[in-house]
Order: C-alpha cells, then sequence, then structure tokens
C-alpha cells in the first residue's frame, strides 16, 4: 500500500512486542510509537548494512520547501537534560562543545589523572633543532608552596623598576621578592624598598647600574594555595575554586 499522507492519533506500533514505556490499550500514550527496528532515516546509502536500531544519515530531501539541512540529528530541549545515553559512546570525528563540559573520572581518564597528580607538569614538543630530527624536548613546571608569578628584565641606567601597571590587583605587595644580576662588573646593588607598582635600587659605587632583573609574587585575585589538608586524593582539595571565604586573606610567601 501507499498513502500520500498518514495521520495516526492514537499509537503507531511496527514488528512485534510490548513496550512498557508507551504503555497500551486504553492506557496508550496518543502520539507514541514502538518500532522494533532496525530502522534508517535519510540517505540509506551511509548505512550499507546493519549498524544500530535507529540509523541517521544525511537529508536526501530535494523538495522545494525542504530547506537544506546541516546536521543529520537535532535535539533541542531545556530540560534537566536534552540528551541522556546508557553505555559507551563512541565519536568517529570532532566534538566541539560551547558550553562547560563536566565529567566523572573514572577509567583511563582517572588512571591519567591520577599519574599526572604525582608526575612534573611536563610539556612535550618536536625538539626545535633541524638536526635534531626524530627526538622530542620534554620540560617541566617549577613547583612551589604558592599560586606565584614572575616578571624579568634588564635594568640599565636606572634606579627604578616599573612593575607592570595590572601587578597592583593581580599580587600582594607583601609577598614580593627581588632578585638582582650585575652585568659586567661589581656594582654594589641594594634594593631600597618596594611597593606594587615599582622596586627602587641604590648603587653604591660609581658605575651606572645594568643588571638583570627576576620580581616573584603571590597572587591575590584568587585565595592562596591550601599547601597541605587532609584527604584521600586530589577531590579532597578544600578550596576547589579558589574562592572560599575560608581561606580568605592568607599569604604563603610573606616578605614584607
Amino acid at each position: 500500500m501507499q498513502f500520500d499522507d498518514v495521520n495516526i492519533g492514537g499509537q503507531l506500533i511496527v514488528g512485534t512486542g510490548v513496550y512498557r514505556a508507551i504503555k497500551a490499550g486504553w492506557r496508550r500514550i496518543n502520539g507514541s510509537a514502538g518500532i522494533e527496528g532496525p530502522v534508517v532515516i535519510g540517505n540509506q546509502e551511509v548505512f550499507p548494512e546493519n549498524e544500530a536500531t535507529l540509523m541517521v544519515g544525511p537529508t536526501t530531501n530535494d523538495d522545494d520547501e525542504c530547506v537544506p539541512a546541516t546536521s543529520s540529528v537535532g535535539v533541542s530541549g531545556r530540560l534537566p537534560t536534552a540528551v541522556k545515553t546508557r553505555g559507551n559512546m563512541y565519536i568517529t570525528g570532532d566534538l566541539y562543545v560551547t558550553g562547560s563540559v563536566d565529567c566523572q573520572s573514572t577509567g583511563r581518564l582517572e588512571a591519567r589523572h591520577v599519574k599526572a597528580d604525582k608526575s612534573p607538569k611536563l610539556f612535550d614538543m618536536e625538539h626545535p633543532s633541524p638536526e635534531m630530527k626524530g627526538y622530542r624536548l620534554a620540560h617541566a613546571c617549577i613547583e612551589g608552596p604558592e599560586v606565584g608569578v614572575y616578571y624579568r628584565g634588564r635594568l640599565r641606567n636606572k634606579t627604578e623598576i616599573d612593575l607592570p601597571s595590572y601587578w597592583k590587583d593581580l599580587v600582594h605587595a607583601e609577598s614580593i621578592s627581588v632578585q638582582l644580576q650585575p652585568i659586567g662588573a661589581p656594582q654594589d646593588i641594594i634594593i631600597k624598598r618596594w611597593d606594587d607598582e615599582k622596586i627602587y635600587l641604590q648603587a653604591r659605587g660609581p658605575i651606572p647600574i645594568d643588571c638583570f632583573y627576576h620580581v616573584y609574587a603571590e597572587r591575590k585575585d584568587i585565595n592562596a594555595l591550601v599547601v597541605e589538608y587532609s584527604g584521600k586524593d586530589w577531590d579532597d582539595y578544600p578550596d576547589k575554586d579558589n574562592h572560599d571565604p575560608k581561606y580568605a586573606d592568607v599569604i604563603n610567601t610573606r616578605t614584607k
């Protein structure tokens, strides 16, 4: 039989079986459907064999009123969950997410997290030297009991190190420390004082100042690192969002 249009006001059942989710008989949910499957929707050529209960391919409808689709499946919902799956999901291709992502860390992902927590924080890249083709370069982050930042450079013929303008909002001035390395000759340089905008130096000899400098400080836009805490793993860290008022106004490295 062929129909141009079919309007089913009650329930559509294709195949055999009892579909408890949509009920049956006088208790049936009108507008529901139970299909034994497999079902192919869209371009049938992309599924030459049975691969799933529901197989959805690109739209092939060329009617004038059919706007070309950009996706094979579209889901829109304002419920707590728009899509729910049970079991594993395998994706061939890329995954693009415009919102936040949260997941339970288990299996291989958790194993990698555990290993990362105990290991140096590495970055790994192809070796930059042409003669070292086939080799890689691995570096590790410096670790310490603070959330620290640094500013470095060279000072010539001046007695003040100008810090970045945003440091006054980023770091605790009372956590600042400075290292100086004279260049060319001994210069007997001392640090007179400092604040969150400048480091003030003084040279006792006749030679103009020429030195490298490293300025370190601890961030204040977030809470200080809780260095030691009671727990079984990283998930027991007590200040997960780094803004718990209980840990506010703490400075791990105080120099002033």
